[in-house]
């Protein structure tokens, strides 16, 4: 089951990429080429085949990627927490 994305966490995620998109796209090439080399293909290859802007294609799958990231770090620490 996916992580629930909260509002907070899109806001997060809005702030650190709207500043500088291209910017941010690059870093998230690799940061997912290391994290996870296999989505960071797929996301290339989808991109690359796709009939929109290659790039845009990308970026949206960077975005959708950290925003599950982020969510499922939150899920963990909820779960997680001891008093």
């Amino acid at each position: 089951m996916l992580p629930i994305v909260n509002e907070n966490t899109v806001n997060d995620v809005i702030n650190d990429v709207i500043g500088d998109i291209h910017g941010w796209r690059k870093k998230m090439i690799h940061y997912i080429k290391d994290e996870n080399p296999e989505i960071n293909s797929a996301i290339i290859e989808i991109a690359q085949k796709s009939d929109l802007d290659p790039k845009a294609v990308a970026t949206g799958a960077y975005i959708a990627y950290l925003l599950l990231e982020k969510a499922s770090s939150d899920d963990n620490q909820i779960i997680n927490f001891e008093e």
